[in-house]
């Protein structure tokens, strides 16, 4: 199999010497060179035509965020960005993302003795899937769902509906697609994406600016209520309860599921056993196969699942395995998501 040719790009010559030395220890892997600012950077591009880039942010010369505009402007490519877990490092990934990164992986710490397994398996792991992304044109399309290819299973309109929406890679934009077409009266949406707990009002707020709904981070005991969205936080579960005919929040510590928390799986689970036929699943871009089951349980239980396609995925790894198994009921395009749940509970 050919070797996916990375170029790093950081201005720490320790971190450059600890990444190459992470990813030349993959078989499927090969740094074909490294840049300690963008201007060296934009040259080596040229010269060694890499198939991925991983990106630092705070670099002399030019940030990265302004090097990323330009390159996704000039010559798109898959890009892994290198962040900080705090609330800025939060703000500048999320950032990178709306520019078209594929995904991102944690700084490495100094002191690597008890973590470089782990940090070495997520890492390796990204950029090979970024090597086989697809690069998003992020420009909102709005295209209607053509009349007869809903409702084909469901018994009428649910009475009392609940949206759960799983996602992962690519996910943090894909669901900013979707709330900012969904109007302020829209059944309630919870949502766990596959992030760091630094990262996790960041998205919420982000999501929030661009949403006629109201945005929230989960949290135990909170009511769930039309018009509103809520976030699982980074480094809890979400599950539903529900009292007679109102639906909880409900978080939960216990260990990673799929190696993720939040995990898709464990709230899809929860909604196939508390809201059963009412739930309208989604499932949208990411790498892996976490929420696959737990979709099929939904599916069983009688709600109305919806798969992102293929070819609007950045990664169609969590829709593909949740369409595989027989989870789905219809597989659309991103910008037919909205309108489909609106068609759905119209």
């Amino acid at each position: 199999m050919k070797k996916i040719r990375l170029l790093i790009i950081d201005d720490s010559a320790l971190i450059r010497a600890l990444l190459t030395e992470i990813f030349n220890s993959s078989p499927n892997i090969e740094v074909v060179g490294t840049a300690a600012d963008p201007y060296i950077a934009r040259e080596k591009i040229k010269q060694l035509a890499p198939d991925v880039l991983t990106l630092d942010i705070e670099m002399p010369r030019m940030d990265g965020l302004t090097f990323l505009r330009n390159l996704m402007r000039l010559r798109p490519m898959p890009v892994v960005m290198i962040s900080t877990l705090t609330e800025q490092g939060a703000e500048v990934t999320l950032e990178a993302l709306k520019l078209g990164a594929v995904d991102f992986v944690a700084k490495p710490k100094l002191d690597l003795t008890h973590t470089l397994k782990e940090y070495t398996e997520e890492m390796i792991g990204k950029v090979t899937m970024a090597a086989g992304a697809r690069i998003q044109d992020n420009t909102p399309v709005s295209i209607p769902v053509k009349p007869g290819v809903i409702n084909r299973n469901r018994k009428g309109t649910p009475q009392n509906p609940l949206i759960a929406l799983g996602a992962s890679t690519g996910g943090t934009e894909a669901i900013k697609r979707i709330a900012g077409l969904l109007p302020a009266n829209t059944p309630p949406i919870v949502v766990s994406q596959h992030l760091p707990a630094a990262f996790s009002a960041s998205f919420a707020r982000h999501v929030d600016e661009i949403s006629a709904m109201t945005v929230m981070l989960a949290q135990t005991g909170l009511k769930i209520q039309p018009g509103h969205i809520y976030i699982a936080p980074g480094d809890r579960h979400l599950k539903i309860t529900r009292e007679r005919k109102t639906y909880f929040c409900q978080l939960d510590d216990s260990e990673p599921v799929n190696r993720h928390k939040p995990s898709v799986d464990v709230m899809f689970h929860s909604v196939a056993q508390q809201v059963g036929d009412q739930a309208i699943g989604v499932m949208l871009t990411g790498m892996g196969v976490d929420g696959a089951a737990g979709m099929k349980t939904m599916h069983e239980a009688g709600a109305f699942n919806i798969v992102q396609d293929e070819a609007s995925s950045v990664v169609w790894g969590m829709p593909g395995e949740a369409y595989k198994i027989g989870a789905a009921d219809v597989v659309l395009p991103l910008d037919q998501v909205a309108d489909q749940i609106m068609a759905l509970i119209q």
